[in-house]
């Protein structure tokens, strides 16, 4: 049997990304776990998060979570997602600094640092202000084939909730972009691995169909 993990590292509701994986993979069996042998068994791993970068790389370390999470990294499809993503980058500037995993190139920021400077975030095509977080629906720019976009239309929509963005410095890992007030990573990842700024699990159709594509991708290009 298809084995999907969710990993859990006790910071947030997964009910909504449980329900929605099941959803879609009708032959698989999906968990959500916090214990490092139950990822370490599946045959493919789910890792969304929420809050805050630094609350999550510590939870990871002090549940013995992180070594279990880079072993399905290298060895079997994953998926990250929304926090998931940010932690795969080398830094992130929230709480002052934190080390991330450092999987993928490049750094995570606030929305509206740029260029070393805080400033009122503006949209750039009509002016207006924008709120932060980027909180709701918005297109994302698939800027590489991967097949987890098979059947996903180029600048669908999806949903966002988040206030720190990932600045990819490798375009080869960069699969697709979005823009609010500037242009940051929505999804990146090589090889066996895939992680996105959005939230399938409540973007609808497009979501469901990028998790259904994860729950028989093989981790192949």
């Amino acid at each position: 049997m298809n084995r999907i993990a969710v990993v859990d590292f006790g910071t947030g509701n997964l009910r909504s990304v449980h329900k929605a994986i099941e959803h879609v993979a009708h032959d698989a069996e999906v968990v959500v776990t916090g214990e490092p042998s139950r990822i370490s068994r599946a045959d493919r791993v789910v890792f969304p998060g929420q809050g805050a970068i630094g609350t999550c790389i510590e939870a990871l370390v002090q549940t013995g979570l992180r070594d279990a999470l880079l072993e399905a990294i290298a060895n079997k499809p994953f998926l990250g997602i929304c926090l998931g993503l940010q932690a795969l980058y080398t830094s992130s500037e929230e709480g002052g600094g934190t080390e991330c995993l450092g999987i993928l190139a490049g750094e995570v920021q606030h929305l509206n640092h740029v260029n070393g400077a805080w400033n009122e975030f503006h949209d750039q095509v009509s002016g207006l202000r924008l709120k932060i977080p980027h909180m709701g629906w918005n297109t994302v720019t698939q800027t590489r084939p991967h097949p987890l976009w098979n059947g996903i239309a180029q600048d669908e929509r999806f949903y966002f909730v988040h206030s720190y963005c990932a600045l990819g410095s490798n375009p080869g890992e960069i699969y697709g972009t979005c823009e609010y007030g500037r242009r940051f990573t929505a999804a990146g990842g090589r090889r066996n691995m895939f992680a996105v700024q959005f939230h399938p699990e409540k973007s609808q159709h497009a979501g469901l169909t990028l998790l259904r594509n994860f729950a028989g991708w093989d981790g192949g290009a």
